[in-house]
């Protein structure tokens, strides 16, 4: 006889875990059966490469605060949110021995700062609720009867159940496993996913003297688009130069908004302010500050106390100063030119590298197709969606994370 489960999980990630671990404990007066599928030989790995493996797991924004920084679709999560914030997420962890802080009083990580910590807890509450954990198992199509899902096919296997759970994560690191599996398997049973692009990851920028400059961060970089349409898309956070572009927080949240103008655009030109959000005036009166404590420095001297060495010496060159020179000595316009350099220093971003260095997807399934309250899809029953499969991304700071939480831990509630 072939056994059927309550619960099948496809997905072995943040969202899936949690989602396998509430269900089974929704359920454990009941006796029903979870049964979580895993296409890897090993569970977690997109979860253990979080955060550098330091896992940030949540952040310490009300939950207001948090859907604003998703965007106008991040009210969707109110019913997961009031149902798991940050706070009850910590307590959860904390429940299976995993302890967790806010160092810096925002970013939330376990004690340890490895998410290993985390996958061993939630592999061993997994282990202690009795759900069936198979690896190597790649979910490849649904069964249903056209109301309501039956189980899966695997690569060699099928798995019969009266509910499945998706969350198999979007298209980034293929390498861990992520290569946008649930989608045809959404559209199977007439859901729509949008269009689909890489996030959080570096950019390629067409200026080589961002070359020069690699052995820097610059702290506090506020950058914009300098597009007339979408001048209101900006980020702030640390700034990194590489060999052929940027990278760093600010670049890795700022690239949820490039990507989509890189597929209608060849070029996206922005602004980036190296200044800590100084503006020409201040950049002025910092100088002449500087000039009262060493009348004799010079205009290298005079950027170094603003920014490092090799940002300073490119942006001599492309002011057309002469860095040696005292800033007094320089023509009125190269003057003015560089001041308005420091204020508003031109990039162009032309390109990235793809899904494989992306750490999160921007667009997934339809959110109008997905019931907020269960996470159960409207165009049949007992089919479920968590976490990053669905069009909702965030910024790098614990958003991800705590959405995959909470929307799993909805997920396995069944309603």
């Amino acid at each position: 006889m072939l056994e059927k489960y309550d619960l099948i999980v496809i997905g072995s990630g943040a969202a899936g875990m949690m989602a396998a671990i509430t269900a089974a404990r929704a359920n454990t007066n009941t006796s029903k059966s979870v049964l979580l599928l895993e296409k890897l030989s090993k569970i977690g790995a997109k979860l253990k490469a979080t955060g550098g493996g330091r896992c940030n797991l949540t952040n310490t924004l009300s939950n207001e605060d948090f859907m604003a920084r998703f965007g106008r679709d991040g009210r969707f999560m109110t019913p997961a949110l009031e149902a798991l914030d940050h706070k009850a997420l910590m307590a959860f962890f904390k429940e299976i021995g995993v302890e967790s802080h806010a160092p810096d009083g925002y970013r939330v990580f376990p004690v340890t700062h490895s998410s290993s910590t985390i996958i061993n807890a939630m592999e061993q509450e997994m282990q202690h609720l009795g759900i069936k954990v198979l690896c190597s198992q790649k979910v490849e199509t649904l069964e249903h009867d056209g109301v309501k899902v039956t189980g899966v096919h695997t690569q060699s296997d099928t798995f019969y159940g009266s509910a499945v759970v998706i969350a198999s994560g979007g298209m980034g690191y293929p390498v861990l496993g992520a290569e946008g599996d649930g989608y045809p398997m959404a559209e199977s049973v007439g859901h729509k996913v949008t269009d689909l692009y890489p996030a959080m990851m570096p950019l390629k920028v067409k200026e080589t003297w961002v070359g020069n400059c690699r052995a820097d961060t610059i702290a506090k970089v506020a950058m914009h688009v300098d597009m007339k349409k979408y001048k209101k898309l900006s980020a702030i956070g640390d700034l990194i130069f590489t060999k052929g572009g940027i990278r760093g927080p600010v670049v890795l949240d700022f690239s949820r908004e490039i990507t989509p103008l890189l597929s209608k655009f060849e070029e996206v030109p922005i602004l980036a302010n190296l200044t800590k959000g100084m503006n020409e005036e201040q950049i002025r009166e910092h100088f002449k500050k500087e000039l009262l404590k060493d009348p004799h420095c010079n205009t290298l001297q005079l950027i170094q106390s603003l920014l490092p060495e090799s940002v300073s010496s490119e942006l001599c060159k492309l002011a057309e100063v002469d860095p040696a020179l005292a800033l007094g000595q320089q023509t009125g316009v190269a003057r003015d030119k560089l001041i308005k350099l420091l204020a508003w220093t031109p990039l162009t971003i032309n390109g990235h590298d793809g899904f494989k260095m992306a750490m999160i997807t921007r667009g997934g399934i339809h959110l109008k197709e997905i019931d907020p309250y269960t996470m159960q899809s409207k165009k049949i029953n007992g089919l479920y969606f968590c976490g990053e499969v669905m069009n909702l991304d965030g910024p790098c700071g614990g958003y991800n994370l705590q959405w995959s939480f909470a929307s799993g831990y909805l997920a396995g509630k069944l309603g």
